[in-house]
Order: structure tokens, then C-alpha cells, then sequence
């Protein structure tokens, strides 16, 4: 029997498979070890060398076209056999698939997306510093004294020393950026107004409990001008910055304070506290029993913090503010305890609209 004849009668052997099983059969018979279209192939090497191309070339040729039958056959067999399945079940090919969750973005992060959309569009720029930071920046170039006590173990976590590089720590607060803001603005050639937002995350050894954390997030901000400058840096212009900020992303006109505060690296300092949103001003656990809440601790920037960054402070002023990002979550959902923040359940986040969609 000739080649052709050979592969007219595997194709009809093909056609004529009844299902799936016998198709099974045929593939063996035709491609085992022993299969009829291997054994084609492989006369090749009982003929003479000139015959050899000719009869290989039509040898393969054959052979892909009955493996292609093959393939096509057997996808006709799965086909009728998906169809069977789904004319004997209720399943509706052209009902939506069930709902695929998606990632979301945290409280923390949404909150702090709208504050940085707020102060840009106010004409502040973004900056960004080391979380590991040195004893300099974090303590010294912010009128820190050497005996203050957030430089002691209980507060601040410190890194093993190296030689030659000096002490450095996770970082306490986002203030370092202050002074190194300025330091490269004024190596850039400094043209003030300068208004400059810090988003990060910062790091204390405090005792965990509803209101306090050990990895916290904060937004520190710094407006600097000339003293005599058009704009007019002034105690009022932080307040105005900061209710304006608070009213945006608190979603309501809010009741705030300002009281004396100490920090090192501003003067005069304040704490700019809200009213309590859990009891109204009544007092609880969350405020413990004040009726407020502190969100923003901010001032006048301190004169030896602009001579640190490299400005004559006769001639600039400025303010600064740091906020925890935290604290103004807690405000705007109501959120009663801080270590929700950091425990990772998964149910916690889908009561946020804007992370669970």
C-alpha cells in the first residue's frame, strides 16, 4: 500500500472514531512505539540515499497532517463532552463570574494622599528624608540639648554604633527634614518662599496602649520666608494653615486650641488640639478625661534650627508643624484605638468606603 493510500485510510479511521476512548486507541496504534505513522517515518532509513529527501520530506508531511487530525478530533470529543455538561446543569454561561477581591490601599495612605493633594495645591512641595537618621539631624541641628530626655533609651530607638559614622537611630520624628531642606535648598541657590511637606514614618519606644504606638506616621510641615518678605510668615498664618488642613480632611468645621508647648526646635511653641469627637468634649479614654485631643505640635521655627540649615534668622522666619497621620484618621472614621492601625485584620479595612470598593 502506498504512502497515500496509507494516509487516506488513517484519516477516515479518525473521522470514524466514536468517542473519546476510541480515539484514544487510534492515537496509540498510530504514534506508540510501535505506531503505524512512526513506522512510516522511520523507513526512511531503509532506502537508498538518493531516495532519501524526497520520501522523508513526504513521510513528515503526512505524519503532521495526521497528528493535526488528531488534535482536531479530539477537541470536537471536549467539546460535545463541555456541552453535555452544560445541557444536564444550571449553569449560566452568560452570569458575571463572582467578584474578584482587589488590593486597597490603607487609611493611613488615603488620608495622607488627600493631605499631600491639600498642600501642594496650596503651593507646598514634597520632600522625603532617611528613616534611619543620624543623632545631627534628628537631635543636635534641632536645638535638642545633649540632657534632653527623648534622647535617652526609653524614647528613642538607637542603632549600634560603627566607626567613624558616628551615632545614628530610627528616626523620632520627620523635623531632620526641616534642616536638610533647608541645607539643599540654599546649595541650590535659596529663593524663599520656601513651603515644604514631609510625610513618613517615625519610631518610638513608647508603651504601647488605645492612644500610643512605637511606628507611627506623621506629616511634618515648613513655610520659611524673609522676615520683611511680601508673604508675612506669622503666628496667624499657622493657624489659618492648619484649620483650613484640619477642616479638609476631618470633613467638617472643627473646634481646635491652641495652648503653650516646649519643643526644642520652635519658638514659641503650641499644641493645637481638637475637641474630642467620641464624647464631644466630655472626656474618656481616648482623650483621657480632657475633652481634646493633641493632633498638631507646631510654632515658629527656632532661630538656631535656620542657622543650623544655613539662614540668617534676622533675616528669615518661618513656621513648622508635624501632625499624626494617626490621630487625624481616628478623627475623621472614629476610631477609638491606635493598634487597629498595625493588626493587620483584614475586617478592619473593609469598614473604609474608600478601601473596600
Amino acid at each position: 500500500m502506498d504512502m497515500n493510500a496509507r494516509r487516506d485510510q488513517w484519516l477516515l479511521a479518525i473521522a470514524g472514531a466514536a468517542d473519546a476512548a476510541a480515539l484514544a486507541e487510534l492515537d496509540t496504534r498510530l504514534f506508540g512505539s510501535k505506531g503505524e505513522v512512526l513506522d512510516l517515518v522511520r523507513t526512511v532509513t531503509t532506502l537508498p540515499k538518493e531516495e532519501r529527501p524526497v520520501f522523508g520530506k513526504a513521510a513528515n508531511a503526512v505524519k503532521q497532517e495526521v497528528e493535526a487530525a488528531l488534535a482536531a478530533r479530539r477537541e470536537q470529543f471536549a467539546q460535545r463532552a463541555m456541552q453535555k455538561d452544560l445541557d444536564t446543569s444550571d449553569f449560566d454561561p452568560t452570569e458575571p463570574g463572582p467578584k474578584r477581591p482587589r488590593g486597597a490601599l490603607h487609611p493611613i495612605t488615603i488620608v495622607q494622599n488627600e493631605l499631600v493633594d491639600l498642600f501642594t495645591s496650596l503651593g507646598f512641595q514634597w520632600q522625603d528624608g532617611p528613616e534611619v537618621e543620624s543623632e545631627y539631624f534628628n537631635f543636635d541641628a534641632l536645638n535638642i540639648p545633649s540632657d534632653h530626655p527623648a534622647r535617652e533609651s526609653q524614647d528613642t530607638f538607637w542603632l549600634a554604633e560603627h566607626a567613624g559614622l558616628g551615632k545614628n537611630l530610627l528616626r523620632t520624628h520627620t523635623s531632620p527634614v526641616q534642616v536638610r531642606t533647608l541645607q539643599r535648598a540654599l546649595r541650590a541657590g535659596f529663593n524663599p518662599p520656601l513651603k515644604v511637606i514631609v510625610p513618613g514614618r517615625c519610631f518610638r519606644s513608647e508603651t504601647v496602649d488605645k492612644s500610643h504606638e512605637h511606628t507611627f506616621y506623621q506629616m511634618e510641615g515648613l513655610v520659611v520666608d524673609r522676615v520683611h518678605g511680601e508673604h508675612g510668615i506669622s503666628t496667624a498664618n499657622l493657624i489659618h494653615t492648619m484649620k483650613t488642613c484640619l477642616r479638609v480632611i476631618l470633613e467638617r468645621d472643627v473646634q481646635v486650641r491652641l495652648r503653650p508647648g516646649f519643643f526644642p526646635f520652635v519658638e514659641p511653641g503650641f499644641e493645637l488640639d481638637v475637641n474630642c469627637p467620641f464624647c464631644k468634649g466630655q472626656g474618656c479614654s481616648v482623650c483621657k478625661q480632657s475633652g481634646w485631643i493633641e493632633v498638631l505640635p507646631c510654632g515658629m521655627v527656632h532661630p538656631n534650627v535656620l542657622r543650623q540649615g544655613g539662614l540668617d534668622p534676622e533675616e528669615y522666619t518661618g513656621f513648622a508643624f508635624g501632625m499624626g497621620l494617626q490621630r487625624v484618621v481616628m478623627l475623621r472614621y472614629g476610631i477609638d484605638d491606635i493598634r487597629q492601625f498595625m493588626g493587620g485584620d483584614l475586617r478592619f479595612l473593609a469598614q473604609f468606603p474608600e478601601v473596600s470598593r
